[in-house]
């Protein structure tokens, strides 16, 4: 396999974690990552000083793959560069959401639909974070009972809107911590974000939804190709800087349990970019010291309730062996349905629901002979 030779648009926090991503996972390149943006200046981008250059469409030429980074709310660079990066010869991946939903281009997440590209694929969009781990979590289950319905709840960090967003929850803790509450000025959400959860990502529609919740809508169906599953999305802004979470309800049409589902989501053959985190608090063979429980302190201790359980959390994905993956625990079934159950569903938003993602399309391809 020939050394690549890979561009990256944007320099953002979805940005930076494309290029730590490119070193991290080994890729052979025939020179550094050419980094492009709207000026010419310096940054640190995964840990070292790298060159960003002003966008032209010269820079275009040799390459073999484009990173579009994108980001949620706004027309991306793809709309104006993407077309000059495929006539110079390139593949693009486009982490933005402009072209997400146009049919002629696939919405890959490679774990569930990488058969999508082939050598002819030359744009390949890359979903919206909240969509890649559900749909990193229900693919594995959907292979063995088709999915009929989803009802989804998230619970999304401040990151999701990108480097302001966290800027803007980490500035109002340090009023809080002052005593300055008085000092908040939102600006980038609707509502001060500290201490509170906000029912409002993206911006409202006709129906009531925002575009956040129809996004999880339309890109899931697109994804699995089938319109019928019947989806609805509530999606909450909650006051973490990183990390998505979501509670999934997902009824199938065959035959499925929680048993089934715990043992088809623990078989990384079956599951690949998942990990459980589920089961009892005193299993030895989990986690460290910050996870377990003290159950004599528990104020239900001694009154026959069964023992702590474990489960992943926003923080558990700023660990390094958790980094990429898709957490998934509270895996039950639901008491009132058949053949439905509920799990809870965590990922690195910056990483696996962006970078990550698009890194893992380019190395799919490279490994499939379409790159390099």
């Amino acid at each position: 396999m020939a050394a690549i030779r890979a561009g990256l648009v944007g320099v953002g926090p979805v940005g930076d974690r494309i290029y730590s991503c490119v070193q991290e996972r080994g890729f052979d390149l025939a020179e550094p990552i050419r980094v492009m943006a709207t000026r010419e200046r310096r940054e640190i981008l995964g840990g070292e000083e790298v060159l960003i250059r002003e966008i032209a469409e010269e820079l275009f030429e040799g390459l073999d793959v484009v990173f579009f980074a994108g980001r949620e709310g706004a027309k991306g660079a793809s709309v104006q560069w993407g077309k000059v990066a495929n006539d110079a010869g390139a593949y693009v991946i486009d982490n933005g959401g402009d072209f997400r939903l146009d049919p002629d281009i696939p919405l890959v997440v490679p774990e569930v639909n990488m058969d999508l590209v082939s050598e002819g694929t030359k744009f390949i969009c890359s979903p919206n974070c909240s969509t890649i781990q559900m749909c990193v979590a229900l693919a594995p289950l959907h292979r063995v009972a088709r999915m009929k319905r989803i009802v989804v709840s998230t619970y999304q960090a401040a990151s999701g809107w990108g480097a302001r967003g966290q800027e803007e929850l980490n500035s109002q803790i340090k009023q809080l911590a002052c005593g300055c509450v008085e000092d908040w000025d939102p600006c980038v959400f609707c509502r001060p974000l500290a201490l509170d959860c906000i029912p409002h990502v993206d911006a409202f529609l006709d129906n009531l939804y925002t575009k956040e919740e129809m996004k999880m809508v339309y890109e899931t169906q697109k994804i699995f190709g089938d319109a019928d599953i019947a989806i609805t999305a509530t999606a909450v802004r909650v006051p973490v800087e990183i990390g998505h979470a979501e509670a999934i309800n997902v009824e199938f049409e065959g035959e499925m349990n929680a048993e089934q589902a715990m043992e088809i989501l623990s078989d990384a053959a079956q599951s690949p970019g998942v990990a459980v985190i589920d089961g009892a608090s005193t299993d030895p063979n989990y986690g460290t010291a910050r996870d377990k429980v003290d159950l004599s302190k528990a104020p239900w201790a001694g009154h026959g309730h069964v023992d702590e359980r474990i489960y992943p959390t926003q923080a558990d994905v700023l660990a390094e062996q958790y980094k990429d993956a898709t957490l998934v625990g509270r895996i039950r079934d639901d008491v009132t349905r058949p053949n439905t159950i509920n799990l809870w569903c965590v990922a690195d938003n910056l990483r696996k629901g962006a970078a990550t993602n698009v890194v893992q399309i380019a190395e799919e391809m490279m490994k499939r002979g379409i790159i390099g």
